[in-house]
């Protein structure tokens, strides 16, 4: 396996902090915390592999990525970082701290536990897949062509946000994924495998309390994992740092403060 340079940027001085976003996501999703912490803290955004402006692989694994990052830490001579990460980016994050907990001061994993999740994005999927973005006139008609499928409009609107206008070689431009859709459906499993090994790394797991992501009865195998865990859930869905980011930002700052 080899890793690969990750697209960035990055605010702020002080401590390291990295903050991973999850699957169909972007390091931009980020972007209003990231000045949030920018105060107290170096905040390093990062598109992880197949997504936002990083490069597409021909393979998308919790393997590659928690070593695509561990090369964005040598790279950038990061050490006693705060890892922050969500969904997908919370099972890498808590990978990576299994791997390299020297390199860690706090972990925050986002709405994401230790378990086997039930493959679920089935329909997500499809009704991109389904879309000729090639040849869809505007980002509405795409919105209305994904509503179609998808009934909840949130979920609409956050996918629509990765579609850009990109130049052919020709010099015309027609519509497409910042992700790489299809190596994502082709290994969506893994992305449901459960976490095996853990860290004694401070760890906040922050939850949605409408979301099922983790419940209170999750906590138990978490620390069995995350023996140092801490955990608090939010009035919201799957989408924590979108729906309540005020309350994360201030969960994740008294955290660090210890």
């Amino acid at each position: 396996m080899n890793p690969i340079a990750l697209n960035y940027k990055d605010y702020g001085t002080g401590c390291p902090m990295v903050i991973l976003h999850g699957l169909f996501g972007s390091l931009d999703n980020w972007f209003s915390l990231a000045k949030a912490f920018a105060d107290d803290h170096h905040v390093y955004l990062v598109d992880q592999r197949n997504h936002g402006q990083s490069p597409h692989t021909d393979s998308h694994t919790y393997s590659e990525m928690a070593d695509d990052l561990f090369h964005f830490f040598q790279e950038h001579g990061l050490k006693d970082a705060v890892l922050i990460g969500h969904s997908m980016g919370g099972k890498v994050a808590m990978r990576f701290a299994a791997e390299h907990p020297e390199l860690l001061s706090k972990l925050i994993v986002v709405d994401m536990g230790v378990k086997a999740y039930p493959v679920h994005h089935d329909l997500i999927l499809r009704s991109m897949q389904a879309i000729d973005l090639p040849n869809v006139s505007s980002r509405k008609q795409a919105e209305e062509e994904l509503a179609r499928y998808i009934s909840e409009q949130d979920v609409v609107q956050f996918l629509t946000k990765n579609i850009y206008r990109k130049k052919n070689e020709d010099s015309s431009a027609e519509y497409a994924w910042r992700f790489n859709l299809d190596r994502i459906a082709e290994d969506i499993e893994e992305m449901g495998m459960p976490i095996f090994n853990g860290s004694a790394v401070p760890t906040l797991f922050i939850s949605g309390s409408q979301s099922r992501y983790v419940v209170p009865e999750d906590e138990k195998g978490i620390r069995e994992l995350f023996p140092n865990a801490a955990f608090i859930y939010l009035p919201t869905g799957h989408w924590v740092h979108a729906e309540d980011p005020a309350g994360l930002v201030g969960a994740v700052k008294v955290f660090i403060a210890g």
